[in-house]
């Protein structure tokens, strides 16, 4: 095998499969990339979990195929000087060359690599880059951390009426995010992986050309121009989201997003994280008092706000609501609230429903 191209061209290649490849497996070859060289090249991660596949054009009078070690051919490549490189591999050795700069490394036989699962184009989903990114970016705040409840690992993907409904939840914490979509059949619904999301968003760039989703049995692929992210599904039961909503709500302010995000982050620059302090919000008649007091000392702001909300306290961990308002996409929003101890309802003031975010207060206690 033998081939030449660009050096940034294939370090972005290599870069973005490597996101798949096992940083430690009891298997060496999940550890590798698999360089394949034909009608283009063609470069694998895959951890049997998720696959990212790249490919590029080059230069190449020989066809043929490596696995190589993506740590180390990733870090060379990004070290290497710019100009063409030259990949060549023969007798499990991969010779890589740039400039002046030269390398042999030990190559495996890509023999040894797995099979890609293969996902049907049946039902197939499109929506812009951009888009997709931004409701990733939106959403994914909300994904579970805690590996004893696999099936909130991920986001909740639902099709109805030609709308792409994302749903995460970690048990403190929902966000939901609406999109009009093309495609897809109606009732389809699947839970992707939050780390396959990470990736699907870094790899998204901020333009209008279409990403297209499609839906297997066991695995979703995305495929965002040269490269596809394969991705088992999660199976479980998810939270029945809509039934979790608040339907009803005794108080409703309006305020700009900046200022909410504004005084939670002053306030919340004395929450003590070993004590797990709360920020404490007071709504009033025309304003909300955000205080906090923790063994660092005290602090207190003011929000501007529309309506009134009963001189209702409700304490938030500083964090899930920074988070929240940080990914609201929108100047102006609506709070909803019942009673201190009930669910917050994050929402757009101006009545759509691209998005809902709802936090679980914290209970206060005196002196807070």
């Amino acid at each position: 095998m033998k081939f030449s191209c660009d050096k940034y061209v294939l370090q972005q290649a290599a870069a973005s499969a490597a996101r798949a490849a096992a940083a430690k497996s009891p298997i060496p070859t999940l550890e590798g990339l698999l360089i394949e060289a034909g009608a283009s090249v063609r470069i694998t991660g895959y951890d049997l979990k998720k696959a990212i596949y790249t490919t590029i054009d080059a230069d190449i009078p020989e066809p043929g195929s490596v696995l190589i070690g993506a740590r180390l051919f990733c870090e060379m490549l990004r070290r290497m000087p710019d100009g063409i490189v030259t990949v060549e591999a023969e007798n499990g050795t991969v010779s890589v060359k740039c400039g002046k700069a030269a390398f042999n490394l030990v190559g495996l036989s890509a023999d040894d690599y797995p099979d890609l699962p293969v996902v049907e184009a049946e039902n197939g989903v499109s929506l812009p880059q951009d888009l997709l990114k931004k409701m990733i970016n939106e959403c994914s705040f909300a994904v579970s951390t805690n590996e004893s409840r696999p099936v909130y690992m991920g986001t909740l993907f639902e099709i109805e009426n030609n709308v792409l409904t994302m749903v995460s939840v970690d048990g403190y914490r929902l966000a939901i995010r609406r999109e009009e979509v093309k495609g897809g059949t109606e009732g389809m619904h699947f839970i992707i992986p939050g780390s396959a999301l990470l990736d699907v968003e870094r790899l998204c760039g901020d333009s209008d050309e279409e990403v297209l989703l499609n839906v297997g049995t066991k695995h979703t692929s995305f495929t965002i121009g040269g490269t596809v992210v394969i991705s088992r599904k999660l199976e479980g039961d998810f939270l029945n989201y809509k039934k979790s909503l608040p339907e009803n709500f005794r108080y409703t302010v309006k305020a700009l997003r900046e200022d909410l995000l504004g005084a939670t982050d002053r306030v919340s620059l004395v929450v003590d994280e070993k004590m797990k302090s709360p920020v404490r919000l007071v709504f009033g008649d025309q304003r909300i008092d955000f205080f906090c007091n923790t063994p660092l000392g005290k602090a207190g702001d003011v929000c501007p706000c529309e309506g009134e909300g009963g001189d209702t306290e409700i304490g938030f961990n500083d964090r899930y609501l920074r988070d929240a308002l940080r990914a609201a996409p929108v100047k102006e929003l609506e709070v909803c609230i019942n009673t201190g101890s009930s669910p917050c309802v994050i929402r757009a003031a101006d009545g759509s429903d691209g998005f809902t975010y709802m936090i679980l207060p914290v209970r206060l206690k005196a002196g807070e």
